[in-house]
This record gives structure tokens, sequence and C-alpha cells, in this order.
């Protein structure tokens, strides 16, 4: 349904969208995230025919958005972050005049709008000026416009800016539903709502795609878990076996006695491990065999949060470190 091959943006000097390449096909829903100035929006806009590329190549439906803009918006419905309202309209009114705008036979309009209006739940509101409904409302009247010409596609840039935690479920509740029929591309910052409705997540970050995969791989796979034991026996004997079992990051290990006078008192360990490293069975194991009893024994998994900060703010660190680094060895002696 979404095809880009190696989308290039610029705005003057500046590089907005270096490379991006991304394919999603019908029936997903997928998380589009990236830190502020990524490139999101950028790609979004692109994409709906806001803004043309600088180079490469964006379909839609089949549809180049070059060449075939007009055609490429009517199989899509946009939530832009900042929804576009007429707030002396009705609601009912709003989506009317929208609906006309879209094409939407004179005919069809009416059934149109009440469909659009049950889809983002917003009945209720059909007789209020988009005005004067609660910032809540007004996105999910923002929603309905997307949602009026029936568009195969959806593109909802941030859907739940500035809404409180009811409104934000409310609207996840939605999008889960529209999942059902549409192909949609969801565009936010609340990490937890994107694990929520999503099946798959691409992270940009400066302009080019850093992940693309199920939000679960993704982060089993790229982010180190954490590996606690607490067991009664000497600090050293719990290093000994911890540090031979496979996955665990040696130089991470932090061990300790509780009681240290004892000689025998409960020692608490704690490492890193590998991405999609689990050795919990096997340090059960090789305690059990020890004679050692254990009081408790846990690997705490990372989160989405984690992954995200590990390739964007954390990766930029890291080679800020390295080329510091390398500055320093290349310095005069």
């Amino acid at each position: 349904m979404i095809r880009v091959v190696d989308l290039h943006k610029r705005f003057g000097p500046t590089l907005a969208v270096r490379g991006v390449s991304f394919e999603i096909q019908p029936g997903e829903v997928v998380g589009f995230l990236g830190p502020n100035g990524a490139g999101k929006t950028t790609t979004i806009r692109v994409l709906t025919g806001y803004h043309p590329a600088t180079s490469g190549l964006a379909e839609v439906a089949g549809c180049d958005v070059r060449r075939q803009s007009l055609e490429v918006r009517r199989h899509i419905g946009y939530l832009p972050q900042e929804v576009p309202i007429y707030p002396d309209l009705r609601v009912v009114e709003f989506l009317r005049y929208r609906a006309a705008l879209k094409g939407v036979p004179r005919r069809d309009r009416k059934a149109a709008v009440e469909r659009a209006m049950a889809k983002a739940g917003i009945a209720d509101v059909a007789r209020k000026l988009v005005g004067h409904v609660s910032h809540g409302y007004r996105q999910r009247v923002g929603l309905a416009d997307a949602l009026v010409a029936n568009p195969p596609i959806l593109i909802l840039d941030e859907p739940t800016s500035g809404l409180d935690p009811n409104q934000r479920r409310r609207v996840k509740q939605v999008v889960r539903e529209l999942s059902a029929e549409h192909t949609i591309l969801f565009s936010s910052h609340i990490l937890g709502e994107v694990q929520d409705v999503c099946s798959r997540v691409i992270v940009i970050h400066r302009g080019t795609v850093r992940a693309d995969g199920r939000p679960d791989e993704l982060v089993a796979g790229g982010t180190r878990a954490r590996l606690s034991v607490r067991a009664r026996c000497p600090a050293e004997l719990l290093r000994e076996i911890v540090t031979v079992l496979a996955g665990v990051v040696a130089d991470t290990i932090d061990v300790a006695e509780d009681d240290a006078a004892a000689g025998h008192g409960v020692a608490t360990l704690r490492c890193e491990l590998e991405p999609s490293s689990d050795p919990s069975e096997e340090l059960g194991t090789r305690l059990q065999q020890a004679a050692v009893p254990v009081y408790g024994l846990e690997v705490e998994r990372p989160t989405l949060e984690e992954y995200f900060y590990a390739i964007t703010d954390g990766a930029d660190q890291r080679e800020e470190l390295a080329l510091a680094a390398a500055a320093t060895e290349g310095g005069p002696r």
C-alpha cells in the first residue's frame, strides 16, 4: 500500500530526510517513531502530497506521489498533528463540507458522515459547534474528517497529542477498531501507545531509518536485559557460577554480600545480558547442583523506550565519545 525508496527531502542547506526506505503492506498498523526533528512529519508530508520529494520514490496504493498526487490523496485519510477546523460550523456541517471537498457524491454524503462519526465516536456531539467541543473531541473530529471518504489508508500524525489519559485510551481503542478495515501509519512520541496498537514499528532518526520490525523482536534483539539473583552463598562463588554463563556481559557483574562477616551470608548479584540471551534456566540448574539456596532470580526485559533511546540519543552519545577518543589518540604527544 505504501512504498518509499531512497527518499530525500532538502530544505535549502538542510537535508531533513536522507535515504529513507520502507514498505507497508495492506492491513498493517505501523508505528512511525522518532525524536523531534527526526524527519517523521516531513516524510508524512511527502507521502500526503504536501511537500515534493527532492529525490527518491514514494508510492501510495501503486500511485506515484509526484506524478499522481490527486489519485494518491483519494486513497489517503490524513490526520495532521494540528487539526485544521472551522470553529463556527457544527460538527456534522463541517464533515459534510469536507466530504464534498473530497468528492463524496451528494447522495452518499449523509451516510458517509454518519459512518465517519460512528467510527470516530463523535455522534453525540454532531450538533455542537466544532469550536465548542473539547480538545479530545476535536482530535476525533479530525479523525472523522480523515475517514469521511472511507480511504483504504490512514496516516495519523500524533493523534493523541495534548489529550488526557482517558482521551488517549479512547483514541487508541478507535485505532484498534479501524485496523480491521484500514492500513494505518501511526506517528507518535508516546511509545507505550505505539506498542499497544501497532504490530510493527519504524524508527527514524536524523532523517534515516534506524530500525524496522516487530516491537518485541527489536527490543529483544537490540537491547541488553538485566539479570538479578539473590542466594545464600559467598559472593565469589556466585560470581564464579554466573561468569561462565552464555550471554552474561562479564564487565557488568556487580555482586555483594549482605553479611560479609559471617563468610557465608546472602549474596546479591546483578549484571547485564547480551540481546536475546536468557541464561536463567542454566543458572538455576548450576545453583541447584552447587546446593545453593536461591531467594530470587529475575531477568528484567528492556522496554521499547530503552530500545528507542539506545538507537537514537544513546547511539549519538556513543558516536560522540568514539570521535572524542579518536581525536585524543590522534592529537599531539
